[in-house]
């Protein structure tokens, strides 16, 4: 496609440096903006910076400048205030759009800006035994999109599940099956089952110190390998996997490993050799820490006064296992916000080591998700499963597709699949929708609820579409005219579908899934504008039939290619 910015790039690169240089390309491009407003134009270009160089008013300066460029590229280019506006030429858009929609098809938008560098995502990454709940669904569905979203810009992208399978809480576990737990009943419903343990046992540690020694000291027998105590763990793991994959399938999400804390365990004394070796490990109270002053950081505890190891030790592995494996771009981490002192830690840890390729490391933080009624919390048993939410949301859409097909007299197939297909992309479009960062609280209701800016809403125009080329017998190799394209809606459409992968691009800089969750509800509701106005089958223009639902395959592609990038599936029919 005409990359409209590089054309402005280089007018002004020819009317600002003729002489001499005033600003590089990068600076000229840096300064471009995009205006808040259409009647502004589609790129704008202040020249505040200009006036001391030129001696003269910005007004003035903009003025001279715009009145001396003339580009096809460009409707017109004029001065307001200290800004030069351009506005694209609408013929020129439409025709480099289209003629991408023709090329590219269900590829439009791709770019390989990645060039197939290796990116480690860490995400989800639930303890086991424990409740896969609707507190995970954020490192969960976030992760798996930043995923999608790096792959679709050509990185080669390598997912790890960072399971919580290593610490105390094990030999915990480990005490309460013993004491209180029957296997064949865990094994029905592992999950839940654990969980009574779980809750039971912290109870009773609370005020039982000769138990919490117990606690420690299973623990402390699985590190040393303990043949009691690895089989329980084993078997805790696998039960505990068992009920993860099947949520994971729910929500189409895949993994390329599921390598948890323990497969660090053998690797962690070399990296505690190496900390030594540097001069940063330093003893304190019978504990191992490292000073992290310099950085502004509190003090991190590497080893307990036990000799037990921690999170950040099992992390200093992790990092260094997959920087030899996979010589990464970047090593993401997709993680509460709740953390970002633990990855600042982490990283510092690393540069004292002397690992020049710590700056891999990136920490993706997210806000939290709390109930109406307070804060989840596993030890006390205050959890919502998330299977529970997204069979919930699945029954609802059931319940109204049963009601559309009394109401039409119509039998809908697949009618299970399309009801989960739709129920948990509410559920994923919800959780992306707002910025990653923000807090917000979990409610039934607006989980729940297809109406506005939804799922539903963008599945459900990417289906009118295809039911729309279907009646049209729309022909891909058929004759099109894209100066046909003359409408105000038309345009919008065509400057949306320019801009899909501007806004990728945008995603994946700032990790921020929820820009193309506001662009495919906006491109949805543009075309839903557009057929309102529109008669797009028309008998009378074969041509402009045809343009026109070249138009509507242009946004079918781009919506179902957005709501893949999001995790959501696009039915053909609904």
């Amino acid at each position: 496609m005409i990359n409209f910015k590089d054309e402005i790039i280089k007018i002004l690169d020819q009317k600002l440096n003729e002489d001499k240089e005033v600003m590089t390309k990068e600076e000229i491009s840096n300064a471009i903006e995009v205006p808040p407003t259409s009647d502004m134009g589609d790129y704008a270009f202040p020249v505040f910076s200009l006036a001391k160089v030129y001696r003269k008013n910005p007004n003035l300066i903009s003025k001279e400048i715009a009145e001396s460029i003339k580009s096809d590229y460009f409707e017109k280019v004029e001065s307001k205030s200290a800004y030069i506006n351009f506005f694209i030429n609408k013929e020129k858009l439409a025709q480099t759009v289209i003629d991408e929609v023709i090329t590219k098809g269900e590829e439009f938008g791709k770019e390989d800006v990645g060039q197939n560098k290796n990116v480690v995502i860490e995400y989800s990454s639930p303890n086991i035994a424990k409740p896969f709940h609707i507190g995970h669904i954020r490192s969960t569905v976030i992760g798996d999109s930043i995923k999608r979203i790096y792959k679709f810009l050509g990185y080669n992208t390598i997912s790890y599940n960072h399971l919580g399978d290593y610490g105390t809480q094990f030999g915990m576990l480990i005490v309460a099956i013993k004491k209180w737990g029957n296997r064949e009943e865990i094994a029905k419903n592992p999950i839940p089952e654990l969980l009574k343990l779980y809750v039971k046992i912290n109870q009773e540690v609370e005020n039982d110190q000769e138990l919490r020694d117990e606690c420690r000291s299973w623990f402390a027998k699985l590190e040393k390998g303990d043949e009691e105590a690895v089989e329980l763990w084993k078997w805790i793991r696998e039960v505990s996997l068992l009920e993860f994959n099947r949520v994971y399938k729910m929500l189409d999400i895949q993994y390329d490993t599921y390598k948890g804390e323990s497969f660090y365990s053998d690797l962690m004394q070399a990296e505690v050799d190496q900390l030594k070796k540097s001069g940063a490990l330093v003893e304190s109270e019978g504990a191992q820490i490292v000073d992290l002053s310099k950085y502004d950081l509190p003090v991190a505890l590497i080893i307990k006064s036990d000799g037990s190891t921690i999170y950040i030790t099992r992390d200093i592995a992790a990092a260094h296992y997959r920087h030899e494996e996979h010589k990464p771009y970047k090593n993401i981490y997709v993680v509460g916000s709740q953390q970002t002192l633990h990855f600042q830690q982490l990283k510092a840890i690393l540069k004292e080591m002397g690992y020049d390729w710590s700056d891999e490391i990136v920490h993706v933080p997210f806000g939290m998700v709390s109930l109406e009624d307070g804060t989840l919390s596993t030890r006390k048993g205050r959890v919502v499963y998330l299977e529970d939410v997204l069979n919930k949301a699945t029954e609802k859409v059931k319940e109204i597709l049963s009601q559309r097909e009394e109401e039409r007299g119509q039998k809908i197939e697949n009618k299970d699949e399309l009801a989960a297909q739709v129920g948990i992309g509410a559920i994923k479009f919800q959780e992306l929708f707002n910025q990653r960062i923000k807090d917000y609280m979990f409610s039934w209701d607006k989980t729940l609820s297809f109406d506005g800016e939804t799922g539903p809403y963008v599945q459900y125009a990417h289906a009118r579409i295809a039911s729309l080329l279907e009646k049209g017998g729309f022909d891909k190799n058929a004759e099109v005219d894209y100066k046909l394209l003359k409408s105000e809606d038309e345009h919008e459409i065509i400057k949306t579908l320019y801009n899909f992968t501007n806004v990728v691009i945008d995603a994946h800089e700032k990790y921020e899934p929820y820009f193309i969750t506001r662009y495919v509800g906006d491109l949805a509701r543009l075309f839903n504008r557009y057929y309102g106005h529109t008669q797009i089958i028309t008998d009378e223009d074969s041509v402009l039939k045809n343009t026109r639902l070249m138009l509507c395959y242009g946004v079918k592609n781009v919506l179902k290619e957005g709501l893949y990038l999001l995790g959501i599936q696009a039915p053909e029919k609904m």
